[in-house]
């Protein structure tokens, strides 16, 4: 089993760089003044990190994947997450910037709250935020007034200011990933046709009555993707979530259904894959509001 190096705190970060903590929950990183050389491992990192490659360097296991990382290319880690590559004796020098933050740093601040909007920290590698110069270098500016405010003495403001610093950055990350998805949109086209297809097929097969209902996961698994990332395709392509997508493809099935009289409410819930015919009854009247036993009266 390949060893991994826990990093649990920003200081045991800075401790391994061999640079100096400016502040206990946030560090933001220039590799070119680090200046050390390092053997391959991986890592897993007990808070969030966000790092740009400004040279092409190699490839590296995060996540699922093997990722060929190019100059520019932004990623984005999570809490608990696993990155690096097996040590192969080689060594290298780090360049590019990294954002280490503490999620304590983001306890009862407003940024705190919004976390989760920014879905792309659990994205895999291969999705992965791929820059224009004009973009990196927005980024590379906001990494360099985050570190400029940590030069600054400790003091009440600073929390406040930093967390603002941070959210900008991730708001213009937002803005750049609604730009990456509009610019592969002939990409993202050819994942929702597929989409499509994994769904008329898992109807079309006993898969309802021996899994049950699809959940999102499982279309994000068989398209290679994160759940998230996935998620974010799909409300960017047609204005739904996954699972409404899924759920609306459930009750277009029901309706066809509907039309045999010789199969009861019970049967077509259990062929759909509902384990209780209620929740059925329940999705069906949400969506089409009616019930189904209704809905097969007037049709």
């Amino acid at each position: 089993m390949s060893k991994i190096l826990n990093f649990d705190t920003i200081h045991d970060y800075n401790m391994f760089l061999g640079i100096e903590t400016l502040h206990p929950l946030v560090s933001s990183i220039d590799f070119s003044q680090v200046g050390k050389e390092y053997r391959h491992i991986r890592k897993r990192y007990g808070f969030y990190f966000i790092f740009l490659k400004d040279v092409q360097c190699g490839d590296l296991i995060y996540g699922r994947h093997t990722y060929d990382y190019q100059e520019g290319t932004l990623v984005f880690i999570g809490p608990g997450q696993v990155a690096g590559k097996d040590d192969t004796g080689e060594t290298f020098k780090m360049q590019g910037w990294g954002l280490c933050f503490h999620s304590d740093l983001l306890r009862g601040t407003s940024l705190g709250q919004k976390m989760k909007d920014y879905t792309f920290f659990s994205y895999d590698s291969n999705e992965s935020l791929h820059m224009s110069e004009r973009e990196r270098q927005i980024i590379v500016k906001c990494f360099q007034e985050i570190q400029e405010e940590l030069t600054h003495a400790i003091d009440k403001h600073s929390r406040s200011i930093i967390t603002s610093n941070i959210e900008v950055f991730l708001n213009h990350c937002l803005r750049f990933y609604d730009r990456q998805f509009i610019t592969r949109e002939d990409v993202n086209r050819d994942t929702l046709s597929h989409f499509e297809k994994l769904l008329n097929d898992y109807f079309e097969s006993d898969k309802p009555q021996t899994i049950g209902l699809p959940s999102v996961q499982y279309f994000a698994d068989e398209l290679h993707l994160s759940a998230n990332y996935f998620g974010d395709l799909i409300k960017k392509e047609t204005g739904k979530s996954a699972q409404e997508y899924v759920h609306l493809k459930v009750i277009d099935k029901a309706k066809d259904k509907l039309y045999n009289p010789e199969k009861s409410i019970n049967e077509i819930a259990y062929e759909l894959g509902f384990k209780y015919p209620h929740h059925f009854s329940r999705m069906f009247k949400k969506v089409v509001g009616a019930s189904p036993t209704d809905y097969r009266m007037l049709n």
